[in-house]
């Protein structure tokens, strides 16, 4: 089951590098090297640290008031999306009030004062690595001795992922302009976010990998939920063959069965499949998002869900590419919330709504578009310059 909180907005991957960012106005000073902290509280004057302190009160206490008000608006953001919620259950109609109008309160206090003292030496934060297609390979080879067949070219790729999203009732405008957003209009079916070839020591920001870019979650979760839709897919390709190509397939079966198994080993919630894909089996799984069978199941099988989600829901009016791209980023709850929503309701609904508050502080995209229309409506203007790019052009070629 997909989450039904916003995750980060990969499809904004300029922007990505800045959701790490901390939040405005909770920068503290940094810490002074030992030598240079001593040096200066040898030269400070009593009157220079009684004004740093009185300084230091009144930053405390603006930030103070500000927690508190800042902390009463989340709770009540987390109140109505709970009375939501409930509201759906009881197949009760959504209205205006259920939402929170107001935007969340910024700080616009003093700074935190430097400490002409200096501040004790906090050791930098232990950054956890995130795997690449490198370690996913290599984790494939190991726990399911699998290598995943690569295109002989992208454009091959690009020609099977276009005849897998028409099969399963994706139109073309929705594969060619959510691939527009997610990947810049250029992507590779082995693009992994924050790394370019044209930026020289690049970091990955995540794992997610792909034209429609799925987190190594996505890639067990679809296993768990889609798996016997993939074998089933398989298995009549591989009748269609013989020799050794049916010889190959037949073991990509065997393993993609055991993926399937191995996937299912957890309850069909997303925290579980989390825990199981930031294990090396699960970085094997994730490998399959690159083979030229798999992988456009799985990119396609990621948008798929969000339309049937709808249509279960009573959404029976034809999802846009920017309203797919909403419960792709978002999770399918979430983001049938804002797509459901009338467009009068879109102009006045905050962003914050869909939130919890350390994502919305980090992502500087949902706070400079702050309501449901302006978030549709840059994620339509970014669809709109990317399906441009040559890579878009080509994708769109190929259905």
């Amino acid at each position: 089951m997909r989450p039904h909180a916003i995750r980060l907005c990969l499809g904004f991957p300029v922007l990505a590098l800045l959701l790490m960012a901390p939040p405005a106005g909770a920068i503290d000073a940094p810490a002074l090297p030992p030598a240079t902290a001593g040096a200066m509280a040898q030269a400070v004057s009593p009157q220079a640290i009684a004004e740093y302190r009185r300084k230091l009160r009144e930053y405390q206490e603006a930030r103070a008031a500000f927690e508190q008000e800042a902390g009463a608006y989340w709770s009540s953001i987390y109140e109505k999306r709970k009375g939501r919620n409930a509201k759906r259950r009881g197949r009760q109609a959504i209205a205006l009030d259920d939402y929170v109008l107001t935007q969340p309160p910024r700080y616009t206090g003093p700074k935190r004062p430097v400490n002409p003292e200096g501040e004790p030496e906090v050791p930098p934060r232990e950054r956890k690595p995130i795997p690449v297609v490198a370690d996913f390979l290599k984790a494939a080879a190991e726990h399911f001795q699998f290598a995943p067949q690569r295109p002989a070219s992208e454009a091959e790729f690009k020609r099977v992922y276009a005849r897998t999203a028409l099969a399963s009732g994706l139109t073309r405008e929705q594969a060619v302009r959510v691939y527009s957003f997610e990947t810049g209009g250029n992507g590779h079916h082995d693009m992994q976010s924050g790394l370019s070839a044209s930026r020289p020591g690049s970091r990955a920001i995540s794992t997610a990998i792909g034209y429609n870019q799925l987190l190594t979650t996505n890639s067990v979760e679809l296993l768990a939920e889609q798996g016997h839709e993939f074998i089933k897919a398989l298995t009549e390709k591989a009748a269609r063959l013989s020799g050794p190509a049916r010889k190959a397939i037949d073991h990509k079966i065997a393993v993609l069965k055991r993926m399937v198994a191995f996937s299912r080993t957890v309850p069909d919630e997303w925290a579980a499949h989390e825990k199981l894909a930031n294990t090396p089996q699960g970085w094997a799984v994730h490998a399959m998002v690159l083979d030229i069978d798999v992988g456009p199941l799985l990119q396609t099988h990621k948008l798929l869900t969000s339309v049937l989600f709808a249509r279960a829901k009573g959404h029976t009016k034809p999802l846009t590419a920017a309203e797919l791209e909403m419960m792709n980023l978002t999770g399918d709850g979430t983001g049938l919330d804002m797509v459901t929503m009338p467009q009068a309701m879109r102009e006045q609904v905050p962003t914050s709504n869909f939130f919890q508050r350390g994502g919305y502080e980090r992502n500087p995209v949902a706070i400079r578009h702050n309501t449901v229309a302006k978030l549709l409506a840059i994620t339509d203007e970014r669809m709109d310059s990317n399906s441009g790019k040559p890579g878009a052009k080509q994708l769109a070629a190929s259905f």
